[in-house]
């Protein structure tokens, strides 16, 4: 497509509703682009279209579109031939630890099927933007060795923001949300709320999945179910002291970010992305992977610290503001659009 060295960037967004975090990625793109004036606009595919392809007719592209933005995990049969291409990984799913925390079915899955289709989407790409550092070193590891930008995602920083007034609660309020699954860490919330005892409580986002855990949980245990929408999201977190996070690894992290966007320090694992989003003894505390009692101590020694939790606090606002707005994200996008359009 041949494209003015002053055009605007005009964005097509051809993806697969997963009903995952990369589809509220795409949707808050399209929102920001269009608020900065900029024509975007999404073509949902079915989510066969991830594991059988063939099945899905491929749609054509806009003729007003001058730069097409997909997930990587998008098959190429969906990339248009002579179109610019971005491309955006958001995670780090080859990365060989996690191995061990998919099943058979889900670990073929991912390297017989998805590492080909990523591999072709990024030897397709013009340009790639990773989420994170970490995804884009795991990528260049384990899918192709070429150039990756990142850009951090972002977070809404209007709607993600602390209560006017804030006191820590009597008990400590602790709050894990996020999918139930062993690779978030969630068999070590058990151990940890029953290490920290009384004076202390987790509310967690468990729902039926976890149904089958409850019976192995400490009374300082509280299931708040899944959260439906961004405003239920911002409401638990205004209602707790600390986030406890305790995921294996993560593309991003962006509950951590939103977590510090709402005034929570983090009690995270240090690894993966984690470190990149967490500024460790200033908006938060990083752990050792697994390490109950290390989870516990921190949990502790920020609860017994009225000062210290309060300058958390404030630090983990300010970071959030400074380093993850959605703002920052969707001006760092329009100019990768603006160097591919010219370029």
């Amino acid at each position: 497509m041949s494209v003015s060295a002053n055009s605007e960037p005009a964005v097509w967004f051809p993806a697969v509703r997963a009903g995952s975090g990369t589809d509220v990625f795409t949707e808050r793109m399209v929102e920001g682009l269009r608020k900065r004036g900029l024509r975007a606009e999404i073509t949902w595919l079915p989510l066969r279209a991830e594991y059988a392809p063939w099945t899905v007719p491929v749609p054509v592209q806009p003729s007003w579109a001058n730069v097409v933005h997909v997930n990587t995990l998008l098959h190429s049969r969906f990339l248009p031939e002579h179109s610019a291409v971005i491309a955006t990984l958001h995670h780090s799913i080859h990365h060989p630890s996690l191995d061990s925390y998919k099943g058979v079915p889900r670990r073929l899955y991912h390297s017989w099927w998805m590492r080909a289709v990523e591999r072709r989407t990024l030897q397709r790409a013009n340009v790639v933007v990773a989420v994170s550092r970490f995804a884009a070193d795991t990528a260049r590891k384990t899918l192709l060795d070429r150039p990756m930008q990142v850009v951090h995602n972002g977070v809404d920083t209007e709607s993600f923001r602390p209560p006017m007034q804030r006191t820590a609660h009597q008990p400590f309020r602790l709050l894990y949300v996020g999918k139930w699954a062993l690779l978030k860490g969630v068999d070590l919330l058990a151990p940890i709320m029953r290490e920290l005892g009384t004076g202390f409580e987790l509310r967690y986002t468990g729902g039926e999945v976890a149904r089958r855990d409850r019976r192995y949980m400490p009374s300082n245990m509280h299931d708040i179910g899944k959260l439906h929408g961004a405003n239920a999201v911002v409401t638990a977190m205004r209602d707790a002291d600390a986030l406890l996070f305790p995921s294996r690894s993560e593309g991003f992290g962006l509950v951590a970010a939103e977590a510090m966007a709402c005034g929570l320090p983090v009690v995270a694992t240090r690894g993966s992305s984690l470190v990149e989003v967490v500024d460790d003894g200033v908006a938060g505390v990083l752990c050792l992977q697994d390490d109950v009692a290390a989870f516990a101590n921190a949990v502790r020694e920020l609860a017994a610290d009225t000062l210290r939790w309060q300058t958390m606090v404030h630090a983990a606002r300010a970071r959030s503001a400074k380093s993850f707005s959605m703002q920052g994200m969707i001006d760092a996008y329009v100019g990768v659009y603006h160097g591919l359009i010219s370029g």
